[in-house]
């Protein structure tokens, strides 16, 4: 009798294990591959075939896992596998702490073990040669992850265009500096992995992604915040610039901001601190120490952020200087920013919004230039002052930057350049939030969280508001209640991104005419919201002015 058992055992295991065995056997025996399979440079993977005919393949290796003697080393080429690997499922995300209230993460947990991308792909064929998307996500350099529901591929991919997210390392384990690290490297470089995650990226699309149906000529990155940073990055790297055919940036440039990379020999130093507040004295005692505590101490207060660098290899010099010398990728630039990047408490702190208290804020800013940025951002009323300081506060956390970019792009590199302004606020939380609000940058801040800071009502767009509407994927968040209107504006947003990625021209039928910026008499902004129009460029005097006033 338990030998009957035993063998009944066996045979379900096997009628188990057939599909995938019979999948590998069909596929080295036909050299056929099955219609959900496609063969990369390394293996075959199998993903999904979504309800839509869209097919997905999650979690496949772009480079080796970043871990022991790779942590803090350049991606490594993937090892070949035999047989099909699945890639049904999303990869770990990488290491970082739960930070941001609007991350929704489909991941398999946090690893140092992260560098993974997801493709999604209309194509039935390998020979329908698709425009390509790459979405780098936002986050801050500390967290977020490819698999974010706001920037899933398959409403894009229904759109004719073979979509991707990509994963990169962040924090300490992205940016850390060391002259140790220096030394080892090929290339006299350190600090810069996540930027070189990204790049492997672009190069794993360039060899693979014409087994998804992909055209690797024609390859379009994009990305929001952080996202949209790693696109200038990436258009100003000799590295990468050779790579692409268009760029996205929805709020955020290395071009005269905060996060702009600093010398490598600063950097280094800053790492020495790092390794000696850990007591460290050797790169085996760095790479030795666990993630998850590396992780943490990273985190702690007076350590301060993980900065890029000119390395010399990623960078050679500036971004600022590099677009500035028209060196940077001559692609067809599309970019914008949100109508309320930041809230007005960002320039006058908790103090009531007087026209006395603004004036007190610009000067404590600004000391003697106080007047001269009054006169481009002018309010001699409350309701003004809540503007005017919003405004500032938008532009001196990323539209200034945002605008740096978009007009040294504009001025040379000879492309055509689209500027937009996202205007559409959220709607209402659904009722399910209960005693829920927005917070800053999207997230959600819980009435009974005693760290959370409660933000006044927004009257534009926030930060991070436009990701599911350009994207298409609205019904992919749960928190607000979608109107009729909201999808009206995804749809128009949506389409000129995908006509973009597809012509370098966001123009088509059916959609307000959006002039480039270097076309026409007078330069114009789209403006997107329930009504979408082009109108003549207004806020110049505002970025010429912090131009001016920019520490160089």
């Amino acid at each position: 009798m338990q030998h009957l058992k035993t063998l009944f055992l066996f045979l379900l295991l096997s009628m188990q294990l057939l599909p995938a065995t019979y999948a590998q056997k069909k596929a080295k025996s036909t050299g056929k591959l099955a219609a959900n399979q496609a063969k990369t440079v390394n293996g075959i993977v199998e993903g999904s075939l979504e309800k839509s005919g869209i097919r997905s393949f999650k979690g496949i290796p772009f480079a080796a896992p970043p871990v022991g003697d790779l942590r803090w080393r350049e991606p490594q080429p993937v090892a070949n596998w035999k047989g099909v690997r699945n890639a049904k499922n999303f990869g770990p995300r990488a290491m970082q702490l739960p930070i941001f209230g609007d991350m929704n993460f489909r991941s398999d947990g946090v690893s140092e073990d992260c560098l993974y991308l997801n493709v999604w792909t209309p194509a039935k064929s390998e020979n329908e040669k698709l425009p390509v998307l790459v979405y780098f996500y936002g986050g801050g350099f500390v967290a977020g992850d490819g698999s974010e529901p706001r920037y899933d591929g398959e409403s894009m991919a229904k759109k004719g265009i073979v979509t991707l997210t990509v994963n990169y390392r962040l924090g300490a384990f992205g940016f850390f500096a060391h002259p140790e690290l220096t030394k080892e490297s090929p290339h006299n470089s350190s600090g810069n992995y996540g930027y070189l995650d990204q790049n492997a990226a672009l190069r794993w699309v360039k060899e693979n992604i014409a087994a998804f149906g992909g055209d690797p000529s024609k390859v379009t990155i994009a990305g929001e915040s952080a996202g949209s940073i790693s696109v200038s990055a990436q258009m100003a790297s000799p590295l990468s610039k050779n790579l692409i055919a268009g760029a996205i940036g929805e709020s955020g440039a290395l071009v005269n901001s905060a996060l702009d990379p600093i010398p490598l020999a600063e950097a280094e130093q800053n790492g020495v601190k790092f390794a000696n507040s850990l007591g460290a004295n050797s790169l085996d005692a760095l790479r030795a120490i666990p993630a998850q505590q590396l992780l943490e101490a990273s985190a702690k207060p007076g350590i301060g952020r993980f900065m890029p660098t000119i390395d010399g290899y990623l960078f050679p010099k500036a971004p600022v200087a590099i677009f500035a010398a028209g060196e940077q990728a001559k692609v067809p630039l599309l970019a914008g920013w949100n109508s309320e990047e930041m809230t007005y408490m960002a320039v006058l702190g908790n103090e009531k919004p007087t026209v006395e208290n603004y004036r007190k804020a610009l000067k404590r800013l600004y000391g003697d230039k106080a007047e001269e940025v009054l006169q481009v951002y002018p309010a001699s009323t409350e309701e003004e002052v809540l503007q005017a300081a919003a405004d500032l506060a938008g532009d001196r956390f990323i539209a200034y930057s945002t605008w740096k970019w978009i007009d040294l792009h504009n001025k040379t590199s000879s492309q055509p350049v689209y500027r937009y302004l996202y205007s559409r606020p959220r709607p209402p939380m659904v009722p399910e939030m209960g005693n829920a609000s927005p917070g800053l940058a999207g997230g959600v801040v819980k009435e009974d969280d005693p760290k959370a800071i409660k933000m006044p009502q927004a009257k534009g767009a926030v930060h991070s508001a436009e990701i599911e509407y350009a994207m298409g994927n609205l019904a992919t968040n749960k928190v607000y209640a979608w109107t009729p209107d909201d999808y009206k504006v995804s749809e128009v947003m949506q389409n000129y991104f995908a006509n973009f990625i597809k012509t370098g021209d966001p123009n088509g039928k059916g959609l307000p005419t959006w002039p480039a910026l270097n076309k026409g008499e007078k330069a114009q902004v789209l403006h997107i919201d329930v009504h979408t129009e082009a109108k003549p460029v207004q806020d110049r005097a505002r970025y010429e002015t912090l131009d001016k006033l920019h520490k160089k």
